[in-house]
């Protein structure tokens, strides 16, 4: 009698264990500054949805595409929660590779910002819920430009910039000129390189989705680029990338920098940049046209279809990209610390204008990109930064290895455009676009 009653209290303090037993979700994310502070906030979801457990798997830039572009490709399942960008949602959610985020009324999804939100959908359904939302302008030192006498137009030509970094650069005293990606990547030095050469006219590819990566657009913006940062950059600039850079700048040692508009959070922050106080902006640079002088992008949070535990990983999506979250981190770090680009509402909010003095240039910046007149001449392909092709990713990993090569002084600006344009053109005939 009493091993029958020990028997039953077990399986019933099991039943009890296993009801308890809170959902785990793999989250893969970037380790940017946002994200970092989302991890930190966390214990505030966890606590309000005590039967959901995050797990976090943060990662840099480069290494996050691989992995979940590898998981979701193969089913593999690791991940419930993935963090990608425009390119990934729009390509994968045709494959039918992630879930449709479907946010409850409190939400508000028609609060989102219509390019991101436009970006981030297909068919008029949501495939990732944006964290932040970005497009690229021009951070520079005022302190040196007034030293200098240079007063920027509201969007500056690329000329007016490289006037600028001959006189802001001095290296010895630990200032160079312009701070540029140069990290191969399609997401790196590729991101920014495209806004520059759609600003000097070129284009990824022809109606006929022929490459054009050998044309005098393209070869004028990349040797305008190579000349620049060998002029009036730092040394080393083949390895930077988004966080390199935002150490340099905000130590002081860079007169300018053109990149994502997410950078201004940060260098205007007294507790991490140096300069915090001596910032300010405009819009992307351009030469013969403004079209797609600027990128449009958001990071955000997707459900891949391999999930066991979608309804869980919808739950901590829509927590993470709410108004709520947003509030949130204004309350406990501050306003000019909200991630950006996202919602209606952030621009609407008195506090947030006041505390963000780069939140108009960030709005006007955002709502100027264009992923589908993105180019002089026509282009078949929708991006500003990128072409939303899947054989885009390796095109533009095999382009920016190229550039970064040239930065390297491993091979010239005329070489490096010639095998771009082979690896372009076998990468179009081998997917088919033409013979």
């Amino acid at each position: 009698m009493k091993l029958r009653t020990l028997l039953v209290t077990s399986v019933a303090l099991a039943f009890a264990g296993g009801a308890q037993a809170a959902t785990e979700i793999v989250i893969a994310t970037v380790n940017n500054g946002h994200m970092i502070e989302m991890q930190k906030l966390a214990p505030h979801f966890e606590k309000a949805n005590p039967d959901i457990k995050l797990k976090w798997v943060t990662l840099e830039e480069g290494v996050l595409r691989q992995r979940v572009t590898t998981d979701i490709a193969t089913k593999g399942g690791q991940f419930d929660v993935m963090t990608i960008g425009m390119y990934e949602t729009l390509i994968w959610s045709k494959r039918h590779w992630l879930t449709e985020i479907r946010p409850d009324a409190a939400y508000d999804i028609d609060d989102l910002l219509p390019a991101v939100r436009s970006g981030l959908s297909v068919e008029g359904k949501l495939y990732a819920a944006p964290f932040y939302g970005e497009s690229s302008m021009l951070m520079y030192r005022k302190d040196l430009a007034d030293k200098a006498g240079i007063r920027f137009a509201d969007r500056p030509t690329w000329n007016d910039v490289k006037a600028a970094a001959a006189k802001m650069h001095d290296p010895q005293a630990g200032v160079y000129g312009i701070c540029l990606r140069g990290k191969p990547g399609w997401g790196d030095n590729v991101a920014f390189l495209s806004t520059m050469a759609n600003s000097f006219g070129a284009q990824w590819f022809d109606m006929s989705w022929k490459p054009q990566l050998d044309s005098k657009p393209w070869k004028d913006a990349v040797g305008f680029y190579t000349d620049l940062l060998k002029n009036y950059g730092p040394p080393g600039s083949s390895a930077n990338s988004f966080n390199e850079i935002l150490a340099l700048f905000n130590e002081g040692k860079c007169g300018m920098w053109v990149d994502a508009s997410i950078a201004a959070s940060f260098i205007t922050d007294p507790k991490q940049s140096k300069v915090a106080d001596k910032v300010a902006f405009a819009q992307g640079p351009y030469a013969v046209t403004e079209k797609g002088a600027n990128w449009l992008w958001a990071w955000a949070l997707a459900i891949p279809s391999s999930t066991r535990n979608a309804a869980a990983a919808q739950r901590f999506i829509s927590w993470a990209t709410s108004k709520d979250y947003i509030s949130l981190v204004a309350h406990e770090r501050g306003w000019a610390a909200v991630p950006t680009g996202t919602r209606k509402s952030t621009y609407a909010n008195p506090e947030f204008m006041k505390a963000a003095r780069f939140a108009e240039a960030e709005k006007k910046a955002l709502d100027s990109a264009n992923p589908n007149d993105a180019t002089l001449p026509r282009s078949p392909y929708v991006g500003v930064q990128f072409a939303a092709i899947p054989e885009f990713q390796s095109i533009g990993i095999a382009v920016g290895q190229q550039m970064s090569a040239v930065l390297a002084g491993k091979t010239t600006v005329d070489a490096a455009l010639a095998a771009s344009q082979t690896a372009a053109d076998r990468e179009m005939r081998k997917a088919g676009y033409y013979k």
